[in-house]
């Protein structure tokens, strides 16, 4: 109640006292002074961290909940090279994950590493080289069906593991647990 009132607009702590103590507030007034100072009626507002801010921009803005995608839209509207940043990423990402025909695809990539060049974004454009670098295997990645998730799945395993023995076990006590596993 407090968040929504605040957010409304200004409005005195008398007042919102007076507001609350009839919806059964019990608190004293110094109480509610408090958290009213220390930006607690704000801290849905608050910034994400970096790794949070990360992976809103990751994640296909269909599959985000509401407030975090409104959150992210208004933190990347304040800064126009990070609106540009996530329209790529998210333009990169529905590339990836809609594999469509190898005509298709070739010219989608080809278009999508247009745009990012025509904007000044170095990081992207250091990511981009990087594809255009080995750009055989990216068109194939983009378009056949085969993929290696299972063998990397395979080796992610032995390695998690192998970890957990914490290199003291022999090849015949590994061998088993990755047989039994």
């Amino acid at each position: 109640r407090v968040r929504t009132r605040r957010a409304a607009g200004p409005v005195a702590t008398t007042t919102l006292l007076a507001e609350i103590r009839v919806l059964g507030y019990t608190g004293s007034p110094n109480l509610l002074v408090r958290y009213l100072e220390q930006g607690r009626a704000e801290e849905s507002l608050a910034d994400p961290s970096v790794r949070r801010l990360t992976s809103w921009i990751m994640t296909d803005p269909d599959h985000l909940a509401d407030e975090p995608g409104t959150h992210r839209d208004k933190l990347t509207a304040v800064c126009p090279e990070m609106t540009a940043l996530t329209s790529h990423v998210t333009a990169f990402a529905k590339l990836l994950a809609h594999h469509e025909h190898p005509t298709t695809g070739h010219a989608a990539l080809a278009e999508w590493i247009e745009a990012v060049n025509g904007d000044d974004l170095p990081a992207l454009h250091a990511f981009v080289r990087g594809l255009q670098k080995d750009q055989d295997a990216v068109q194939a990645g983009l378009d056949l069906p085969y993929s290696n998730g299972a063998t990397e799945g395979i080796n992610n395993k032995t390695k998690l593991l192998k970890r957990q023995t914490y290199g003291r076990a022999g090849f015949a006590l590994l061998r088993q647990r990755i047989l039994l596993n």
